[in-house]
């Protein structure tokens, strides 16, 4: 039997079709195809009961109905750009020299 379930983030509103069997997991997948947000940094939270849902369980089972509404939150990681991993090597170069200097043994590389 298929339904809808609104998903919040920010100031839009997707409504995504699904059915109760579906995982958290399908509907994330579906998320992704919309909104271009990786998987595995979506967060869907009921917001009438503030739960988070969890991946491996369907909707029916997390007592998901029809005409729900569900929040989309992201994860916050922190990406190194190329430039500063080549810094973070650099400044570990000339921490090795100094401490090459001072004759400590180092053990990094």
């Amino acid at each position: 039997m298929a339904m809808y379930i609104r998903v919040k983030r920010d100031k839009a509103t997707y409504f995504v079709q699904c059915d109760p069997t579906e995982t958290i997991l399908d509907i994330k997948e579906k998320l992704h195809q919309i909104t271009d947000q990786p998987v595995d940094d979506q967060r869907l939270i009921l917001v009438e009961t503030n739960v988070v849902l969890e991946d491996s369980k369907t909707l029916a089972d997390q007592k998901v109905e029809n005409d729900v509404v569900v929040a989309l939150t992201l994860r916050q990681g922190y990406i190194l750009t190329l430039t500063q991993l080549c810094l973070i090597f650099y400044l570990l170069d000339i921490l090795k020299a100094f401490l090459y200097i001072l004759a400590v043994p180092v053990g990094f590389g």
